[in-house]
């Protein structure tokens, strides 16, 4: 197996592979899942306020997923919802 022990720049490679592009790509990339992480923690603790507050956090939710989508996707989910609700006798 060829291991290439220089000076580790970019050209170092093992198998064909750029080791430093390689490891610069997986450290960036774990670097990001650690801020993901982070940032994952902060949105529950403002889910943990709101409810505090006396917010439904599921409607919240619902909320924050509608202004995500444009305004025909939701008028037609509205709309197959109201006919679903109607076939069923709700």
């Amino acid at each position: 197996m060829d291991t290439d022990m220089g000076s580790g720049g970019e050209d170092a490679a093992v198998g064909g592979i750029a080791v430093d592009r390689l490891r610069s790509i997986i450290e960036r990339v774990e670097r990001l899942e650690e801020e993901r992480k982070a940032l994952a923690g902060d949105i529950k603790d403002i889910f943990t306020e709101a409810k505090s507050a006396g917010f439904d956090v599921k409607v919240i939710r619902q909320i924050i997923r509608l202004r995500r989508q444009e305004p025909s996707e939701i008028e037609e989910q509205e709309t197959l919802l109201d006919i679903y609700r109607r076939a069923l006798g709700m």
